[in-house]
């Protein structure tokens, strides 16, 4: 707090600051068009800080690790609910340091974006699938109990029962492997799969799943740590003082303290986006389930029309593929043309196990993605998932491809989403193939 000269210092500067004054211009990264200064006044940030507060586990004197980068609305805001409820942050050494930060600080919080999340589970899966004879049963048992797990929903005294005995002896050991004290973990800046969130939950390290965006300071909703403000598949309820109205087109409009001043100097495009009654337009497709928890089903312009006229949301189909060990990364395609077609980027590590396991030759990613075993292999797996959606969503074709997708490579935003744009002009002549 500093002492008492240093206080009299501040009073005077933080007594001129009023709550409409800017506190930050932040530019938001976009997956396309020239990145946009949004504008934020401390009455903005603030009323987020406070408003979000009670969703958070209760309790003074806790530990956070940080490690998402604080040019981020989501992290800056999160650091100032920390500060505001005596919350200690350790900033982590790097990305590549998380496992052993976890363990060192033992937080009972952090955030994290899902494609972080998706990592820390592919490696708990990795580990199970080392395992043999009884510990490897006992593991994937555990691991089928959590696949059921339902929130506020009672599955009988023997399914309690046996959830009890899974996160004794199996689950336990994912909570040390993430520190031993975690109350919860928030995700936020792109969907996360439900099925993680799920499997998580069940192991007693609750995901709260939340949703908003720079402009919007940034939090709209969020799923609560009190269990009966939380419904899988959803962002939970839109947090106090905020309010949501789903347009005629499906596009969610928010309206609150939360809302931006505007874009830096750009009116005209400030304009496009906030209404005269002050409505944001926030370019995402939703829904409110039980009048209570706002789901989205997919961004309003990352939605494409088949060649026959029919709409397709890419998210959900995506997340769905990368519920597969085998599936890094994919990204749908098809707009304006037959079918929906699918690049896929594998995870090399799960198939060269399978390669081994399976006497198929091993090789570069670039030769495995060519062999006709491991092209049936991902055929099956495609067809698997094609029982899940509509005959005009399930994807026809597919390419492999030999990399990963990052920042650093141009297909990422440092939020990790996808760049749809880049992608399809990078990989031009991979989706070429699929519709030759």
């Amino acid at each position: 707090m500093g002492d008492a000269e240093h206080q009299q210092q501040i009073k005077p500067i933080a007594d001129k600051i009023k709550p409409e004054d800017a506190v930050t211009i932040i530019y938001t990264s976009g997956t396309t068009g020239i990145p946009k200064g949004v504008v934020l006044s401390h009455r903005n940030v603030l009323s987020n800080v406070i408003a979000s507060s009670p969703c958070f586990p209760p309790g003074e004197n806790m530990r956070s690790l940080s490690f998402l980068p604080l040019n981020h609305i989501f992290e800056r805001m999160v650091t100032y609910l920390y500060l505001f409820n005596f919350t200690s942050i350790y900033y982590a050494e790097s990305l590549e340091t998380i496992g052993e930060n976890l363990k060192e600080v033992q937080p009972d919080m952090f955030t994290t974006v899902p494609r972080l999340l998706e990592k820390v589970y592919d490696k708990i899966m990795e580990k199970g699938n080392e395992q043999t004879g009884m510990k490897r049963k006992l593991f994937f048992w555990a691991h089928s109990l959590a696949e059921k797990f339902e929130l506020n929903k009672s599955q009988g005294a023997w399914y309690d029962f046996q959830l009890s005995l899974a996160n004794k002896i199996v689950f336990s050991k994912w909570r040390e492997g993430l520190g031993g004290n975690l109350k919860c973990i928030v995700t936020g800046g792109a969907a996360c799969q439900v099925r993680l969130i799920r499997i998580f939950t069940a192991a007693k390290i609750p995901i709260m799943e939340g949703y908003g965006l720079t402009e919007t300071s940034p939090v709209i909703s969020v799923n609560e740590y009190d269990e009966n403000g939380r419904y899988f598949g959803t962002v939970g309820p839109v947090i106090r003082d905020v309010e949501v109205k789903i347009a005629e087109d499906g596009e969610i409009l928010c309206k609150g303290p939360n809302i931006m001043m505007g874009y830096y100097k750009r009116p005209d495009l400030t304009a496009e986006v906030i209404d005269k009654d002050g409505w944001f337009a926030t370019g995402d497709i939703g829904m409110m389930v039980d009048d209570k928890f706002l789901k989205i089903t997919d961004r309003k312009k990352d939605l494409f029309k088949t060649s026959g006229g029919k709409y397709v949301a890419p998210l959900p189909i995506e997340n769905r593929l990368k519920e597969s060990l085998f599936i890094e990364q994919a990204m749908l395609v098809g707009a304006e043309r037959k079918f929906v077609g699918a690049l896929i980027i594998p995870s090399f590590p799960n198939l060269r196990e399978w390669c081994y396991k399976n006497h198929v030759p091993e090789g570069t990613n670039e030769e495995l993605i060519l062999n006709e075993q491991v092209i049936a292999l991902y055929k099956d797996l495609v067809e698997s998932f094609n029982k899940f959606f509509n005959h005009v969503e399930q994807v026809k074709k597919f390419e492999l491809l030999p990399d990963d997708w990052t920042v650093e490579t141009g297909e990422l935003t440092p939020k990790l989403s996808l760049k749809r744009k880049v992608i399809m002009e990078k990989f031009r002549d991979a989706i070429e193939r699929i519709y030759a």
